[in-house]
């Protein structure tokens, strides 16, 4: 035993063993054991919370993808309103261009017969005019003074009749 005494290698395992059992005495595999199990702990809470996180942010680009779909069909119909409603605006404008193109049509006929009438009469009045200037002249030239005063005479006397 006293070669086992002077043996370095001896002390050193005895130190050994001493610095472990004072290790395990004082506590401190049980501290290293409760720093692992409470950074565990963390880990699996921040995994947790990740998973939340993870399925909220799932729960939501579904729901903005469900919007932005009906936003989609939202802007078809509107653009499909806006294409019946420029059809429809375009007929009603069609419309009132064919009905005002026939109300001038007419306007221009009536004008036209108007003009017609009132050349018809402006003629009538020409030749009437030119009628009774050349029966004048003819008349002046054929008849003498005396002639002349006898039918002033008739058609003084004859004016009384004509006018009632």
């Amino acid at each position: 035993m006293q070669g086992l005494i002077s043996d370095p290698t001896f002390w050193v395992a005895v130190s050994l063993v001493a610095f472990l059992g004072l290790v395990v005495y004082l506590g401190a595999p049980k501290r290293v054991l409760d720093a692992l199990d409470a950074r565990a702990a963390a880990i699996s809470a921040e995994l947790d919370e990740a998973a939340r996180l993870r399925e909220e942010a799932q729960a939501l680009l579904a729901n903005y993808q469900r919007k932005q779909q009906e936003a989609e069909k939202e802007a078809e119909e509107i653009v499909e309103h806006a294409k019946e409603e420029a059809e429809r605006m375009k007929a009603e404008a069609e419309a009132s261009f064919k009905e005002q193109i026939e109300r001038r049509t007419r306007l221009t006929e009536q004008k036209i017969a108007q003009a017609e009438v009132q050349a018809v009469q402006d003629v009538r009045r020409i030749s009437a005019d030119t009628a009774v200037g050349a029966a004048r002249r003819v008349i002046e030239d054929s008849m003498d003074g005396s002639a002349a005063e006898s039918l002033v005479d008739q058609s003084i006397s004859s004016l009384p009749s004509q006018l009632n």
